[in-house]
């Protein structure tokens, strides 16, 4: 009896007391209003005036407080979609597994959500443990618990400038570690996903994943067979253009998740030249995205995959088969892979066939030819795919140059190329193509009358 209450009289000395959450001000976490989404603001104070919390959250106020500039901005609030949608002129309530209201401002929308409770054992899931339905309202308090990280349970209060931090997630982010809130292994199998944000956050902080919120991702990265291809195809989409897009797919690798995503991407890398190809490609994207540049989807996966095809379409050429009968085989059989794990939307593989259907048009300029690729409305992305190729050393740079040429000039320019290319002597390659298109137009000539 003595013993335990020593024993509870020691705990009590040694163990921090329940408090609140930290209220940190505006000199310490160094967020400027001045950077917040003025649509973000307006939402917390309508919904302020009519007697509901509600405050901006997440990855907005984690880039805030890094320095970077956020893509969007998140409020919560513990006002019901119900409630929240009335007191907006646009607005509209989203999503099944996670019910949402949409409030709209010309192009930018601010994503306004009522604060969630924690999984419990009565909510839908699967067979894996991944929770299906997703609407179980809560407290603010219980809304920070089930955030992931602790830099995404971070909320801004633009009324006091405020940040309130239930999970020392702002010492989390001054350390750059990526922490999980509550046990990782359950969180993981809640949303299997969140093995991938750890990588990117990571990666987009420069900073490390914290020992115990990564040392069950190895043994449960088979948890991402199990996710939607289309929410896989997202959060792909999120890694590569997060501006630290090499790091995260090393990363990837290293964790064992990168066949969950991509499953000839080790394959890729391995190849003479494949790893090469593809850090050009994601440092051209990279340093688009620290500029503030937008980014084409179909570009950066028809890098990705280029290299699989490339060498497909060398193997069907050497088997005998025509050239660009060849390129369409090996395009279809590299995207009827991929497609089987990630759901690469059709409008971005189209626009994917095109910009590989061009490159052996590049090889010849002959005639009309040139103006007929010019009015392809995919020809500037082939062009970029063709400098890229030129600058692993698949291409003449020379003749790259040229075609960029053509392609950042007006009519003038253009037509001035054209009639100066007509003039001078044409390579082998460009003879070549000639010739078998003479060969194909030329008429069978009359048989002769016997004598």
């Amino acid at each position: 009896m003595i013993t335990d209450t020593i024993k509870k009289f020691v705990s009590r000395l040694f163990s921090p007391a329940a408090r609140g959450p930290q209220r940190i001000g505006p000199d310490k976490h160094g967020i400027d209003r001045r950077n917040v989404s003025r649509h973000a603001i307006k939402v917390c104070e309508v919904l302020r005036q009519h007697g509901y919390e509600a405050y901006i959250v997440g990855g907005a106020v984690r880039d805030l407080i890094v320095g970077l500039e956020p893509k969007d901005f998140d409020v919560a609030t513990n006002a019901t979609p119900e409630q929240i949608r009335p007191l907006f002129r646009r607005a509209r309530i989203i999503g099944r597994r996670f019910q949402l209201v949409h409030v709209v401002f010309g192009q930018e929308i601010i994503e306004t959500s009522t604060f969630r409770a924690p999984a419990s054992e009565n909510q839908e899931t699967d067979e894996h443990g991944r929770i299906l339905r997703d609407n179980v309202f809560g407290t603010h308090e219980q809304d920070a618990a089930r955030r992931d990280f602790t830099m995404n349970a971070l909320y801004y209060d633009p009324h006091n400038e405020e940040v309130i931090d239930f999970h020392q997630g702002v010492a989390d982010l001054k350390k750059r570690q990526v922490r999980m809130i509550g046990d990782p292994a359950v969180r993981y199998r809640e949303d299997p996903v969140r093995m991938l944000r750890a990588v990117r956050f990571a990666a987009k902080l420069n900073g490390t994943i914290d020992p115990a919120t990564r040392a069950p991702i190895g043994t449960m990265a088979s948890l991402i067979e199990n996710v939607p291809a289309s929410r896989l195809f997202d959060e792909m989409l999120k890694l590569l253009t997060c501006g630290h897009a090499m790091d995260c797919l090393r990363q990837l690798r290293a964790e064992g998740l990168a066949r969950g995503l991509l499953p000839m991407l080790d394959v890729v890398l391995e190849q003479p030249g494949g790893e090469r190809f593809v850090e050009l490609a994601l440092e051209r994207t990279d340093a688009r995205v620290r500029a503030g540049k937008s980014i084409s989807p179909s570009f950066l996966f028809s890098a990705l995959l280029w290299q699989q095809v490339d060498s497909r379409w060398k193997q069907l050429r050497a088997q005998g088969e025509h050239n660009i009968p060849a390129l369409v085989q090996a395009a279809d059989s590299v995207l009827d892979e991929q497609t089987e794990k990630l759901a690469i939307q059709r409008r971005f593989t189209s626009d994917m066939r095109e910009i590989w259907f061009m490159q052996p048009r590049f090889e010849r300029r002959l005639g009309k030819t040139i103006y007929r690729m010019i009015e392809q409305p995919r020809f500037r992305a082939a062009c970029d795919f063709l400098q890229l190729r030129a600058a692993a050393g698949e291409f003449d740079s020379v003749l790259a140059q040229w075609w960029m040429d053509l392609a950042n000039g007006n009519d003038a320019i253009r037509a001035e190329m054209i009639d100066e290319l007509s003039r001078q002597p044409q390579t082998a390659s460009e003879a070549s193509g000639l010739r078998k298109r003479r060969r194909k137009t030329r008429r069978p000539s009359a048989p002769r009358a016997e004598a």
